[in-house]
């Protein structure tokens, strides 16, 4: 009688254990994005509602990247490959994307700058990333991409001599 009252106790653990490990596999994802956006940890930047920083004297150039599935049916890049911009500043970036189908699509772009360091001091304040674009037949769209560099980043003795940032987007078609 106690040998099979222990075998239950030891499935019902087994149970518990293995329904906790799913439940963790499902949250981990959004755990893992929470903590890249807190911490800007692999290049992931910042994201605020506003810049409430004063600009600095030094400048900082930014270079903007994109790419798509191979022989995608969008073509999509940045109207400018590189902006020299004031730290601290607000600036505004495009990306023109174009349906190059006659079927309407939906798009999901995701992004990440590099050096990886710097994520923590990219602040984006307006993007197109992780939102549905959805675009028509033949149309080309200009979307903005709202940014400012953290004056902190000069305090940051890893980078603070750092001259080129890049912001790179991959856009997919779903």
């Amino acid at each position: 009688m106690r040998t099979e009252k222990k075998k239950i106790n030891q499935a019902v653990m087994l149970t518990i254990f293995a329904l906790g490990m799913l439940l963790m596999s499902y949250a981990a994802v959004p755990l893992y994005k929470l903590f890249c956006q807190v911490t800007g940890y692999g290049g992931t930047p910042q994201i605020s509602e506003t810049n409430k920083y004063n600009s600095i004297s030094q400048s900082i150039s930014v270079r903007f990247d994109s790419s798509i599935e191979k022989n995608s049916i969008i073509s999509f890049k940045p109207e400018k490959r590189t902006m020299k911009v004031q730290i601290g500043e607000n600036n505004l970036a495009f990306f023109k994307t174009v349906n190059k189908s006659d079927k309407k699509i939906s798009t999901m772009s995701v992004f990440n700058v590099t050096p990886l360091q710097a994520g923590k001091y990219f602040n984006k304040i307006e993007c197109f990333c992780f939102e549905e674009q959805i675009i028509s037949p033949m149309q080309e769209v200009s979307m903005p991409v709202s940014f400012f560099i953290d004056p902190a980043i000069k305090d940051d003795k890893f980078i603070n001599d750092l001259k080129e940032i890049t912001l790179s987007y991959t856009m997919y078609v779903r």
